[in-house]
């Protein structure tokens, strides 16, 4: 008999905290518990804790949704988790779903705007070769189709 391979969370939430955990993020949790889709939200993780956890979680789901806000280029942890979500749709196929709250994907695309102001921030605090995956991983996922949700929305 064969076994398969049971996914423990469908969706992994990319998002940067500050700007969307008790807003966004919070109905979009919301929603998602409505529908019985398991999801995995990393509301109890601890700044500085190894990234490994998360990154099983990321190669656990079969779907990403990257929520890309103003303050995401700032977050290392972000910019890590986008990076192996990028890999894992490259490596099998994950289903990666952007999300543009209140940026442009062409501010993500191109780290310009708002959005790129607080990325070039980080970029001084991190070496050429992490800048180089970050902003490819930013350019495959502004590439992507997805939602954008603008101020009015």
């Amino acid at each position: 008999m064969a076994t398969l391979s049971r996914h423990v969370h469908q969706v992994f939430i990319n998002f940067r905290g500050k700007d969307l955990r008790y807003g966004f993020a919070s109905h979009l949790i919301d929603a998602l518990e409505r529908h019985n889709i398991k999801f995995f939200i990393d509301t109890h993780e601890q700044k500085g804790r190894d990234l490994k956890h998360l990154f099983k979680r990321i190669e656990e789901a079969t779907v990403a949704l990257v929520i890309l806000s103003t303050r995401y280029g700032e977050s290392k942890w972000c910019l890590e988790e986008l990076t192996t979500i990028m890999e894992q749709a490259e490596k099998r196929g994950m289903l990666v779903i952007p999300i543009f709250y209140k940026v442009r994907p062409e501010d993500v695309r191109k780290q310009k705007g708002v959005f790129g102001d607080r990325f070039w921030r980080r970029a001084k605090e991190s070496c050429p070769k992490e800048m180089e995956k970050w902003q490819e991983a930013l350019k495959a996922v502004s590439n992507k189709i997805g939602f954008t949700l603008d101020h009015n929305r």
